[in-house]
């Protein structure tokens, strides 16, 4: 197991690994970057079968313990209510409050602060009331494709699903590269499995946030050196990517700090890697053409995403 880091030596971590100007002063992509068309005709050459995996949750409507805000969905209009002599249709309305523990989403680089900056030095009063000016979600308007990989932590270390707490290493990591029989490269799509849906379907949601929070298997702070020489484009996790909590009381989040704040790497939050695991598995291919598509908004901080893996 990998030596944990102290508070100063991860704070350190944040100016050892920046990508702060490394697309220049102005850049608001961040490792999206390092997607280039190259990449993505690669990623496309990996299709074989044309099966594609869906690695994200139904949109929850029903406030739980883990999820205060639920999606709100409406009817404006029932085919109970159309005519039947003519044509009719149904209509609906719903919103999304897309972070938290709840929906697979993608946090744009302006979602987290460090030191009151954020990615690529802007300044956190870029984002007000009416959005933000700097880094939104609207930067990943092309979609995101490239190659995908997934690491199945769970599956290596012969567990049904991590328990809340637990601290994934680097060795970690590359133990599932190993029985995977893949490496991750750069401008990969890297989705990390811990099995917290299937945990939480066998136990049920569990308490509610604490200061924002709620305790789950993640990456721990010693990973993000291995990360940043992977040039990883985007990370995904079936939590938050985090493990929470962190064992840092001044640094509650090291990896969404060290991936959106310093690194540029956009994170995708709750995915479902069920699906994707078994498939995997069946056909001992774990890597794959990664689609994904945000929604255009602008100046927001996240969207709602429904990421595929196409075989």
């Amino acid at each position: 197991m990998a030596q944990r880091l102290t508070s100063a030596e991860v704070k350190g971590l944040f100016e050892k690994l920046s990508n702060w100007g490394r697309w220049g002063k102005d850049d608001q992509r961040g490792a999206l970057n390092f997607i280039t068309p190259a990449k993505r005709a690669a990623a496309a050459a990996l299709v074989k079968t044309g099966e594609v995996v869906s690695m994200s949750l139904p949109l929850a409507t029903i406030t739980a313990n883990d999820n205060p805000t639920p999606v709100t969905h409406l009817m404006m209009q029932a085919g109970s209510d159309s005519p039947r002599e003519a044509m009719a249709g149904v209509a609906d309305y719903f919103a999304i409050s897309p972070h938290g523990f709840a929906t697979t989403h993608l946090d744009a680089l302006c979602h987290i602060f460090w030191q009151g900056r954020m990615y690529n030095g802007f300044d956190a009063g870029e984002v007000g009331s009416h959005g933000a000016r700097k880094c939104s979600i609207e930067v990943a308007m092309p979609g995101v494709v490239s190659r995908g990989v997934l690491l199945d932590i769970a599956k290596i270390k012969n567990v049904e699903w991590f328990e809340p707490g637990h601290h994934i290493f680097p060795e970690d990591l590359e133990a599932a590269e190993k029985d995977h029989g893949v490496r991750v490269e750069e401008g990969d799509v890297l989705m990390i499995r811990t099995a917290r849906p299937k945990r939480r379907a066998s136990k049920g949601g569990w308490e509610p946030p604490k200061r924002g929070l709620i305790d789950m298997a993640g990456l721990d702070a010693t990973c993000l050196p291995w990360l940043h020489e992977r040039k990883i484009a985007v990370l995904g996790s079936d939590g938050t990517s985090d493990v929470i909590p962190s064992g840092y009381d001044d640094v509650p989040l090291p990896i969404h700090i060290g991936t959106l704040v310093v690194m540029g790497i956009h994170l995708i939050d709750n995915a479902d890697l069920e699906a994707l695991s078994q498939h995997c598995a069946r056909t001992n291919r774990y890597a794959f053409q990664f689609m994904m598509a945000p929604l255009v908004l602008k100046r927001g901080t996240a969207s709602p995403v429904n990421p595929l893996a196409v075989f």
